[in-house]
């Protein structure tokens, strides 16, 4: 078959189905595997609650965080040092504080403001390591932290 021939077959199809109605192409109700919700194995949101709905923290995006200093810029296992910046959010938008030394390890810290963190040092190796802060905003890294002997 010539490339024409085909050609003007693939048009022909199209132009066949672009006149059926849509409710005969697709019923409502219709699931389709691999698609939206179903692709996951999760359950689709049925509704909505409008008091959860207004519940819900509205987290700035557009605004990255940013590490201007941490206090001490050494301490121990344990011991609590605070990290100013900006843009960390609000307490329901922020995410977390990591160490590079702690790996996925949970740090404890206390959200402040949105420029505070009063954060404990992980029980790490001494040594050098970085901290990122999580926000809504994006990641923040620090200088380099040097976690001090027990």
């Amino acid at each position: 078959m010539s490339p024409r021939f085909l050609f003007s077959l693939l048009m022909v199809s199209l132009l066949g189905l672009a006149c059926l109605p849509l409710d005969s192409v697709a019923e409502d109700g219709v699931i389709v595997d691999g698609a939206g919700y179903t692709l996951h194995d999760t359950e689709s949101i049925k509704g909505h609650d409008e008091q959860k709905v207004a519940k819900d923290p509205v987290c700035d995006s557009s605004r990255k965080p940013r590490i201007l200093r941490v206090e001490p810029d050494e301490a121990k296992p344990g011991e609590t040092i605070t990290i100013n910046g900006e843009n960390f959010g609000t307490r329901d938008c922020f995410r977390g504080v990591a160490f590079s030394a702690a790996g996925p390890a949970k740090i404890d810290y206390k959200f402040v403001n949105d420029t505070t963190l009063e954060v404990i040092v992980p029980d790490v190796q001494p040594g050098m390591s970085f901290i990122d802060v999580v926000a809504g905003g994006g990641n923040a890294r620090s200088k380099a932290f040097l976690v001090q002997a027990q």
